[in-house]
């Protein structure tokens, strides 16, 4: 049927040029004539986006600033990990619904003890590591594990920001999942998985399966190289990442990262030859004692400067320093007494552990006694890392490589306690310019994440080089409730009655937490004209968040390093929206 051919042929060819979108069409032809029924633009996969994208720019059809605005940021995920194959998911019962926290699918058995799933994962098992919650010394199963779940805590849980920074699945907050550690078993639905029994989980989407769903190797092709390399030249928004290792840090650069917005330097103390070291450190009961541990620590985080700095040559490190809620680093008392009782362990030193695991307790440990007020009631601490990144600075020089690092405060809520900070500062670079005899560069600056800091952003503009708002905890500040309890209970709810549209842990509250970090950009620049001004918290990988920070005059966003690609296009699609606008008045 050529006619017919031919005018089906050309009706395709006529209906993509005048939409400049591929068509999905409907066709019939009846006693040899052509009808054309029914037209719409197609459903495409994030592949399928990338690859139209990059080709209509090569016909002509769409120039590239409308080839990065066709295309939905947040579908590239898609892109950058594994998914499950959906023409299989039918064939899987569905075991409980959680909070998707880090994307991906993986599937493994289900292991519950963080020992076993080490040896397994070391062993070539693959592992879903199960738990209540996650802890700082549970990361080394981490490694091991295919994905992990967490029947507790929300998007900014330890669990979910410690996978999202390795690029591993993890789904928290699973509330109908019963987990037993006595046997060893998980509940849901009126299904138990055993230990030992494979499950799979999506963390795009917060589905766990039961049994083992295949999944989709992610592709990174040479349009979406493409378009990104459009998208790097469009935004006018810094992008850098969150990366805590040398690893992370060069996985980051691959994706695009110009800089560290924020290197967490007590997730550095997560490796099991030294996560010992750090509860030492905290469980030290004089300073003597302390000291003798932190000599210790002062060479790895040395080494681990080196390493980041090396793999960042060129572009702004920032370390914020020590920064950790102390209970995630704390033995639980309530263990202690079950080893206690159980093993009948009266030993002085368990006692001992136990009466300074009490005292060091907090009823509020997530707004208590951490980040500069650690620093503040043991300076020993900071000094210490300060000194590492002076030694760490000095050694590159030598070797002439050009590092740019910079000091992070957290938790700053007044000028005194920043200056405080900045005498100890002082103190370390004048002993380190003379035992190396160079001078150091390294900026001083502070995050904004406690209401008082927004504020009060004219006083610590005289003394911060920097500002970085810590949009977590600023966002559970101006909420008044804790991030883990909201996502694991009622802000499902409030979502589902259309109290809210969006979690303001997945996307920055415009209009209570956006307005306080305008006031504090608008209070720091009026002072300090070319200021410095970054976002650091989770909502630096999330396209709305980046569309608002573009807009307030932000500097950079700061993100996971598999979540780069999407802040360079959301941070492209944002500089290209507030032209045609302009271009409109």
């Amino acid at each position: 049927m050529p006619k017919s051919y031919k005018e089906l042929s050309n009706a395709c060819t006529k209906l993509e040029k005048h939409f400049r979108e591929p068509q999905d069409i409907e066709f019939t032809i009846e006693q040899g004539k052509f009808y054309l029924l029914q037209t719409r633009t197609a459903k495409m996969s994030a592949g399928a986006l990338v690859k139209t994208s990059v080709d209509m720019v090569k016909e002509k059809l769409i120039d590239k600033n409308k080839a990065l605005t066709r295309i939905p940021a947040q579908q590239l995920e898609a892109l950058l990990h594994r998914t499950m194959n959906e023409s299989k998911i039918k064939e899987h019962k569905q075991l409980a619904k959680g909070i998707a926290a880090s994307p991906g699918a993986a599937s493994g058995i289900a292991v519950f003890d963080v020992k076993k799933a080490i040896e397994l994962g070391e062993a070539g098992k693959k592992v879903i590591l199960v738990r209540k919650e996650t802890k700082p010394e549970d990361v080394p199963a981490f490694f091991s594990a295919e994905g992990i779940l967490t029947s507790l805590g929300g998007k900014s849980s330890h669990a979910a920001i410690v996978s999202r920074g390795m690029g591993k699945p993890c789904i928290v907050g699973c509330a109908e999942l019963k987990i037993n550690y006595d046997n060893n078993t998980c509940t849901a639905n009126g299904i138990t998985v055993k230990d030992g029994e494979t499950i799979s989980i999506d963390g795009s989407r917060g589905i766990i399966f039961i049994g083992e769903v295949p999944t989709v190797e992610p592709k990174v092709t040479k349009d979406f190289q493409t378009v990104l390399s459009w998208a790097q030249k469009a935004k006018q928004l810094g992008v850098r990442a969150n990366a805590d290792t040398p690893d992370a840090a060069k996985l980051a650069r691959q994706y695009g990262a110009q800089g560290i917005g924020l290197c967490r330097t007590e997730r550095m103390f997560n490796e099991t030859d030294r996560i010992g070291l750090f509860v030492e450190m905290i469980m030290a009961e004089s300073l003597d004692e302390r000291k003798q541990v932190l000599k210790k620590l002062q060479e790895l985080q040395k080494k681990d400067f080196i390493g980041i700095l090396k793999a960042m040559e060129g572009y702004k490190v920032t370390i914020r320093l020590l920064d950790p809620p102390l209970h995630e680093f704390l033995p639980n008392p309530e263990e202690l007494m079950d080893k206690i009782y159980k093993e009948n362990d009266n030993s002085r030193k368990t006692k001992r552990v136990l009466d300074r695991a009490r005292e060091l307790a907090e009823v509020n440990p997530m707004m208590g006694h951490r980040g500069v007020r650690v620093g503040i009631t043991y300076p020993e601490i900071y000094r210490m890392q300060i000194t590492a990144l002076f030694e760490a600075t000095a050694q590159l020089a030598k070797g002439k490589i050009n590092a740019k690092p910079q000091i992070m405060i957290p938790q700053i809520g007044s000028l005194e306690e920043l200056n405080y900070i900045k005498s100890i500062y002082d103190d370390v670079k004048k002993q380190m310019q003379q035992k190396h005899k160079m001078r150091f560069k390294i900026n001083f600056g502070t995050m904004l994440e406690v209401v008082r800091a927004c504020l009060t952003s004219d006083e610590l503009v005289n003394t911060a080089e920097f500002f970085s708002f810590g949009t977590n905890d600023l966002t559970q500040a101006v909420f008044s409730f804790s991030r883990e309890d909201a996502e694991g209970k009622f802000l499902p709810e409030y979502m589902e009655k259309e109290l809210i549209e969006i979690s303001p842990f997945q996307s920055i509250d415009v209009n209570g937490v956006g307005h306080l970090m305008k006031i504090g950009i608008k209070q720091g620049r009026d002072i300090k004209k070319d200021l410095e001004i970054g976002i650091c918290g989770e909502h630096g990988g999330d396209p709305n968040s980046i569309k608002f920070c573009h807009s307030a005059d932000v500097s950079y966003v700061s993100a996971s390093p598999h979540r780069i690609p999407i802040a360079i296009v959301a941070a492209a699609q944002a500089a290209i929206e507030q032209k045609k606008k302009k271009s409109k008045k």
